[in-house]
């Protein structure tokens, strides 16, 4: 993460000045260096699934890497779900939670936009697998969201998703970087050094898959490709002359039912304004958090593992599933009851869901494994 007048210890809202903002956006996206690619717009890497799947895939890896860390921090990937109508399924179960959280009065908050604006739900991941659990796997299977999370997060990332339904006449949100540091206040940011504000964009990879098309005038998500580069960014996006800038600037890319963008959390950003009379712009906003990070929401993933077993039982490709839905790291756990027997680590949630259908267990036997499992985890 490169960025100028870095301090010895501490940046604060002093070190902020647009002119070194404008000297990291100066930089440009060159498709040379990103062979991968299909093409370059508005500075934002555009890929085709189906050839990205068909990579090396330590190749293409490392391309998101440089993408994500060098380049714009932004890519598009077109066709990311080819089945829209997996798509679809899904759409249908959040449409179904969306109503019912309308019918109860409940209105859900938003970090970055007015209450009540939008429509959004919070935890879907857990709410879509409990819903419909043949859904959850049929959608999160898909090898698209496995690579790029991978990529940059390496194994054993934590997938939350929330729902973001931008409906005509929505406001913009305004132009921020995401979790961690960016749902902090200027002076609880300053209290980090600056090693820190470069740690915090690599334990989060921000994603949205598009439930809908997504023409301009509906508000797709706006970018400052290449602000990732900039150090006291978190620092600045609150000030008026680089929210200026934002609103001026941005860059907005189309896209259509089924594609997704991931990006960078650090790079500058915000859902756009929905100017159209009658598309409702829904995405399925992915936050995949390291295995070494505290992911945003709480999640039952036991609750998500007893759901969607029977259907990962019938899937013929359930890694990616898996990956999103049970803990893949092993720790924090009770080491008196749950040792390292035969490895550094005890098995985690994901490897025993991996054992189960690997052994071919019944449900029965699966949730009581699961049951002593979680039940090793606690210190009392």
């Amino acid at each position: 993460m490169a960025t100028t007048h870095a301090p010895d210890t501490r940046w604060t809202e002093a070190d902020c000045r647009l002119d070194d903002l404008l000297e990291v956006l100066s930089d440009r996206t060159d498709p040379r260096e990103f062979p991968l690619a299909s093409e370059v717009v508005s500075e934002v890497l555009v890929y085709d699934a189906a050839r990205l799947l068909d990579a090396r895939e330590e190749d293409a890896r490392a391309e998101l890497v440089r993408a994500f860390a060098d380049g714009p921090g932004v890519v598009v990937i077109r066709g990311a779900f080819p089945d829209q109508a997996v798509v679809d399924r899904a759409t249908a179960a959040f449409d179904e939670m969306i109503a019912e959280q309308r019918a109860s009065g409940a209105v859900a908050g938003d970090h970055f936009a007015k209450p009540g604006a939008n429509d959004r739900v919070w935890n879907a991941l857990e709410k879509l697998a409990v819903r419909a659990p043949e859904v959850f796997v049929e959608y999160y299977a898909n090898p698209v969201i496995a690579l790029v999370s991978s990529a940059w997060l390496g194994p054993g990332y934590q997938v939350t998703s929330q729902i973001n339904v931008v409906n005509p006449g929505g406001d913009a949100q305004v132009g921020h970087r995401d979790y961690h540091l960016g749902f902090m206040t200027p002076s609880q940011i300053e209290q980090y050094p600056p090693h820190v504000h470069q740690l915090s964009p690599v334990l989060t990879l921000q994603g949205a898959v598009a439930h809908s098309d997504m023409p301009v005038e509906s508000g797709p998500t706006m970018y400052l490709p290449h602000s990732q580069k900039y150090g006291p960014g978190y620092l600045a996006t609150g000030r008026a002359e680089f929210a200026e800038h934002f609103e001026r600037n941005h860059v907005q890319l189309p896209l259509r039912k089924g594609d997704a963008a991931f990006f960078n959390p650090a790079v500058i950003h915000g859902a756009g304004a929905n100017r159209s009379a009658d598309i409702r712009r829904m995405a399925n906003l992915l936050q995949v958090s390291s295995a070494f990070g505290r992911a945003m929401e709480s999640v039952d993933r036991d609750r998500i593992c007893r759901a969607i077993y029977p259907a990962l039982q019938r899937h013929p490709a359930p890694e990616p599933a898996i990956a999103a839905a049970a803990e893949g790291y092993p720790f924090p756990t009770n080491l008196d009851l749950d040792p390292p027997v035969d490895g550094l680590a005890p098995p985690s949630q994901a490897d025993l869901v991996r054992q189960a259908l690997a052994e071919g267990w019944s449900q029965e036997k699966f949730e009581a494994e699961l049951t002593e499992h979680t039940a090793r985890r606690r210190t009392a």
